[in-house]
């Protein structure tokens, strides 16, 4: 037999307001996969996780965690979720040992307090006081707290959001680390190369509905292109139809299958391609922005992410909102 899914979403709404932050979402977690929630702020994303951690109640729709739900199974989920929130308020003055003694407490059975800091690397800081850890140390911390009672799912809201990179990658090798062990994760981003480094499989979320699912390498196939092209434009006029103009142009030359433009703050035009190849784009390209007397400003070329992925699909970038 299959096994059931860890986490299973139908025609989930939930509205603040006039405002629908879910809208009739549908969502399956594999069991022991590192599953990815992509999507621009506002999006719906952390409201999904704060239904699906049983946070949040939802207007409609069904959901079931580990096969149960939060109507008749609270207790036994609460003892077999970890969750890490987008921002954890610790205790300043406990010390980061008496931290993870009081979480720990909250569970039947768990890991011992020994054990999560030296998964997480913080065993050379158990008698420092929270409020002087670092925001790497401390995100480390809210993970030791998500972990400690050895939970089957795990939620990671935005866990490296405001990280500088070397912190972001320790953060990384440890959630790589839970997937090797055989956890199933959820795990909300905005961050692309954290998407497509951690995740089995990927939802782009906007609008609260999903609009693309899949493996980062088959969204990425789906644009069906070998480069993206960025070529700044100097030169059109700084209004809607005078670059919506270009767009058409540039939208029929050979090679392109399909493109936005968008304007800089330096006035010029940032035009984005997705391009068949580079060979066959250029020069038309180059052609069209002399023949009509604009200048080329700057030209870059990048294999197509999941970024683009999203781009192509609402016309947005990620970080939008």
């Amino acid at each position: 037999m299959s096994t059931p899914p860890a986490l299973s979403l139908r025609a989930l709404r939930k509205a603040y307001g006039r405002v629908v932050a879910v809208d009739g979402l549908d969502l399956e977690v594999r069991s022991g996969e590192c599953f990815g929630l992509l999507g621009p702020n506002g999006a719906g994303k952390t409201t999904t996780i704060e239904i699906c951690e049983g946070l949040t109640a939802a207007d409609s729709g069904d959901v079931l965690v580990l096969g149960r739900g939060w109507r008749d199974d609270a207790t036994w989920l609460r003892q077999r979720l970890g969750i890490q929130l987008q921002e954890t308020q610790f205790a300043e003055k406990l010390t980061v040992r008496e931290t993870v003694r009081l979480f720990r407490s909250f569970y039947a059975r768990g890991r011992t307090v020994d054990d999560m800091l030296a998964l997480v690397s913080l065993g050379e800081k158990r008698d420092a006081r929270v409020g002087g850890l670092s925001g790497g140390q401390k995100q480390r911390l809210a993970l030791a707290c998500a972990l400690v009672g050895d939970p089957d799912l795990v939620f990671l809201d935005e866990p490296t959001t405001g990280l500088d990179p070397q912190s972001r990658r320790q953060l990384w090798e440890l959630v790589e680390g839970l997937r090797a062990d055989g956890r199933t994760i959820v795990l909300t981003t905005h961050y692309m190369e954290e998407a497509e480094r951690l995740c089995d499989r990927v939802a782009i979320v906007d609008r609260g509905r999903v609009i693309a699912l899949g493996t980062p390498r088959e969204l990425v196939a789906s644009l069906e292109a070998e480069q993206m092209v960025t070529a700044t434009v100097r030169g059109i006029a700084p209004d809607e139809d005078a670059r919506e103009r270009w767009l058409a142009t540039v939208c029929a030359l050979p090679g392109v299958l399909g493109a936005r433009a968008t304007a800089t703050e330096d006035g010029e035009v940032a035009t984005e391609l997705r391009a068949a190849t580079v060979a066959a784009v250029l020069p038309p390209l180059l052609a069209a922005i002399e023949g009509r007397g604009l200048a080329l400003a700057a030209l870059a070329t990048h294999a197509p992410t999941l970024e683009d992925v999203f781009v192509a699909r609402t016309g947005r970038a990620l970080r939008d909102g």
